[in-house]
C-alpha cells in the first residue's frame, strides 16, 4: 500500500509505474468518483513520453496515444486509456475493439472502472485500487 499525499504525488506514482511497463500489460484501475485514477493515467502517460493533455475518455470509452518506444525501450508503441464508468454490461468495450489491445505486447492498456466489465477482463492484469482517506487530498493505493 503506498499513500499519496497530493494530486502531484499521485501524478508521480504514476510516472515511476511507467518505468517498470513494457507492453502487454492491462492495469485496471479501480475506485470511486474523485479517488484519482485519471490523474495516476496522466503520470502513466507522462513516463512513457506523451505529451499530449490526458482527458478522462468517459463518453467516448477509448483514446489511444502513440509512444516513442524505440526512445523508451519499450515493445509498446501506444497507451490504450479506456474508461467504462458509462457502461452497464461490457459490449460497448467489445463493440468498439478495445478487447482486442488487452495483453497485446505493442500496447499497454489502462481501464477505469475495470469492475463495469468484469466479464471480458484478461486473467493477466495488475490491479490498482485507489481510496480517499480522512484527508481528502490523500489517496491509499493498493497494486496487486
Amino acid at each position: 500500500m503506498i499513500i499519496t499525499k497530493s494530486e502531484k504525488q499521485t501524478f508521480e506514482l504514476g510516472k515511476k509505474l511507467a518505468k517498470k511497463l513494457r507492453g502487454g500489460e492491462v492495469l485496471a484501475l479501480s475506485g470511486e468518483l474523485g479517488a484519482g485514477k485519471t490523474i495516476l493515467v496522466k503520470g502513466i502517460a507522462a513516463g512513457l513520453g506523451i505529451k499530449k493533455i490526458i482527458t478522462s475518455p468517459t463518453f467516448v470509452l477509448m483514446k489511444v496515444y502513440q509512444l516513442r518506444a524505440r526512445t523508451l525501450k519499450l515493445k509498446a508503441n501506444k497507451l490504450v486509456h479506456i474508461d467504462c464508468y458509462r457502461l452497464t454490461n461490457a459490449q460497448a468495450i467489445i463493440d468498439i475493439g478495445a478487447k482486442e489491445y488487452f495483453n497485446r505486447p505493442d500496447a499497454i492498456t489502462v481501464i477505469e472502472w475495470p469492475e463495469k466489465i468484469k466479464e471480458v477482463l484478461p486473467r493477466q492484469k495488475m490491479n490498482i485500487k485507489l481510496s480517499l482517506r480522512h484527508n481528502f487530498n490523500q489517496r491509499e493505493i493498493t497494486l496487486k
